[in-house]
């Protein structure tokens, strides 16, 4: 049997994606070599990122995957081993450029990352298993997604998303962990167990400053900052340092849910930014028989919505109503969103139609520049 050729092993490690960059590991330089070595035999050396890379096995499992299928390899060995720190640096010049600015890329002008701010006037309606749902859905469409959990005090999402890796520091970029296909950073990935963390207004800003700007997401469809509720220091933050983030306001159906949710919306008329809609939660429940119960009354995100739209003077929809449901707790308890685990459950029905809304929002040009001139 004749032993494969350098060029179909090259192809076959193509293949391979890094599980932290979302990029083949023969883009990012870190296959120093592959040959065969004669008998079906093949020999792989892989370069890691960091000495204590978390994702070491798996991608030792996926090269030897995908060598395993090339015609005549029967044995396939893996060595790794760790980045030079020049070798380092040509990795962030591929990711970044080489002139990389330190500061926020999804203002830069060439960004086409839709970013939404999902807020809510009060605690408990539900905002993160929404925002982690509705960032799931995106991504199974082939979306690129990322989290960024802004609620610093009350960080959940890394629990929802079953995400227990810490991030990865290749010198001063911070790769974060993925999950379900959609990059994730909280602060609660940096904390000792359920350590709480107490700080002040200052200390929030420059936590969510150095999310945005040292974290590597690489080119986004869509990233979500899951906000903690009501209108305090993260969400003037989140407004100076994202201005062009649209807030998706998540409420419940009683109107007294309503008139406090409003306020965590009307923020937009200060901060210039746009209200992309409204998103009722816990709206109903559909009890053995058939018939629903609405346990939280009814109309509160219609109301909601009509009224965010004469405050801020533009048309705000209803996104969609998303009902009680089991599944939707039980998967989150297990860092399994309901529209992975259960898509045809009531709730993920919902959460699914709301992201099909976002989805076909296009990545906008305006104030791009195309650098076509008249002639």
């Amino acid at each position: 049997m004749s032993s494969p050729s350098n060029t179909a092993l090259l192809a076959a490690l193509a293949t391979v994606i890094d599980p932290e960059l979302r990029r083949p590991i023969t883009e990012l330089g870190m296959v120093e070599s592959v040959e065969a070595l004669g008998d079906g035999v093949v020999a792989a050396i892989i370069r890691l990122t960091i000495a204590g890379c978390p994702l070491r096995g798996t991608i030792t499992s996926d090269v030897t995957a995908a060598l395993q299928k090339v015609d005549g390899v029967t044995e396939v060995k893996v060595e790794l081993t760790v980045m030079s720190a020049d070798q380092r640096a040509e990795l962030k010049e591929r990711l970044k450029g080489s002139t990389p600015e330190r500061g926020i890329p999804f203002n830069a002008a060439s960004s086409l990352t839709r970013v939404y701010a999902v807020a809510s006037g009060k605690g408990g309606v539900g905002k993160s298993s929404v925002t982690v749902n509705l960032a799931c859905a995106l991504a199974a469409k082939g979306l690129r997604v990322g989290i960024v959990d802004a609620d610093i005090y009350g960080f959940s999402v890394p629990a929802l998303m079953g995400i227990t890796q810490a991030p990865t520091r290749v010198d001063e970029m911070i790769l974060p962990p993925v999950a379900h296909d959609v990059k994730v950073i909280s602060i609660g990935m940096f904390v000792t167990g359920n350590q709480p963390v107490a700080w002040r207004g200052p200390m929030l800003h420059r936590a969510l400053e150095q999310f945005l700007t040292d974290v590597y997401f690489g080119d986004l469809d869509a990233l979500f900052l899951d906000l903690p509720p009501g209108t305090g220091d993260v969400a003037i933050s989140v407004a100076q340092l994202l201005p062009k983030a649209e807030i998706l306001v998540v409420t419940t159906p009683q109107v007294a849910a309503a008139d406090v949710a409003e306020r965590a919306g009307a923020i937009a008329v200060q901060t210039g930014q746009k209200v992309a809609g409204v998103i009722e939660n816990m709206s109903f429940l559909t009890l053995p028989d058939g018939t629903t119960m609405e346990l939280f009354g009814s109309g509160g995100g219609e109301v909601l919505a009509k009224r965010l739209s004469q405050t801020v003077n533009s048309s705000v929809p209803l996104l969609g109503a998303i009902p009680l449901d089991v599944a939707l707790r039980e998967g989150g308890d297990i860092g399994a969103p309901i529209v992975l685990a259960h898509p045809k459950s009531p709730a993920a029905v919902a959460l699914l139609a709301i992201a099909d809304k976002l989805a076909v929002r296009p990545r906008g040009l305006a104030g791009l520049h195309l650098g076509i001139a008249p002639r």
